[in-house]
């Protein structure tokens, strides 16, 4: 069986919303027939290993449970899925797969040039195949690879955070693409339908008295999976959480 891994750890940047997003996805699998499961405990001290570098211990979550799988797709709480949306798993060929990050390439640039030059040093990555950690399917094949990602974790801790403090550019996600190309892990690009992201510099969010568009959502025409991530303060006060709500209520009725 396939399975869908979210992290939602309570108390830990509790939001109202993971849980609604949660809910859409434990519908579409059910719908699906594929197996959900949430993460809502940490495995380390948060201040030592913070939530989203638990997104590879579902391998052992699900071993040490005894639940069978086949592939498993790792997908941020910060998402909301289409009921409608076809079964992405039948996609992989079995690969490591994720979708481009398409969003600020500021950032994308300033993080792959700032973790290179700190623990990367002779790694190649750009960002036309650079890649969101929000929304990633592996399989069994990818064991050993994520034994060596927390074995890099583990002797670069330090560095990684001073990154992440100095430099601005995120957490897991730069890591993660630089491991991946060192480690010569087969990588697919699946369509931006399947992780439809940075919807506020896409024009697609609503967000101003202003703006010239009509006040709909514009985005469900145009991706099956919708990643609330990047939406700046804006004059509606129209954050992620207002975002994904209004999108559960329209799709699956009032939350």
């Amino acid at each position: 069986m396939d399975v869908v891994f979210q992290i939602n750890i309570h108390g830990h940047r509790a939001n109202p919303s993971f849980e609604i997003s949660n809910d859409s996805w434990s519908k579409w699998c059910k719908k699906n027939d594929i197996a959900h499961f949430v993460l809502t405990e940490p495995l380390y001290d948060l201040e030592y290993m913070n939530a989203n570098w638990h997104k590879f211990f579902c391998i052992k979550l699900l071993e040490n449970e005894g639940i069978e799988y086949d592939q498993i797709c790792i997908v941020d709480s910060d998402t909301l899925i289409h009921p409608d949306a076809p079964n992405f798993f039948n996609d992989t060929e079995n690969k490591f797969c994720a979708v481009q990050n398409d969003g600020c390439y500021e950032w994308v640039n300033r993080s792959i040039k700032s973790y290179g030059e700190q623990l990367f040093e002779g790694v190649e990555l750009h960002p036309w195949n650079y890649f969101n950690s929000g929304f990633m399917i592996i399989n069994k094949s990818h064991k050993d690879f994520i034994e060596k990602l927390y074995d890099f974790y583990t002797e670069n801790r330090d560095k990684i955070v001073d990154c992440q403090e100095k430099f601005k550019v995120g957490t897991d996600q730069t890591p993660i693409n630089y491991l991946i190309k060192k480690h010569n892990v087969e990588l697919k690009l699946m369509s931006n339908k399947y992780n439809l992201q940075d919807l506020y510099r896409k024009n697609l969010l609503y967000v101003s008295p202003q703006m010239w568009f009509e006040d709909k959502l514009h985005f469900l025409d145009a991706g099956w999976i919708y990643h609330f991530n990047a939406i700046p303060q804006n004059p509606m006060s129209r954050d992620w959480g207002y975002w994904i709500k209004r999108t559960y209520d329209e799709l699956y009725g009032n939350k």
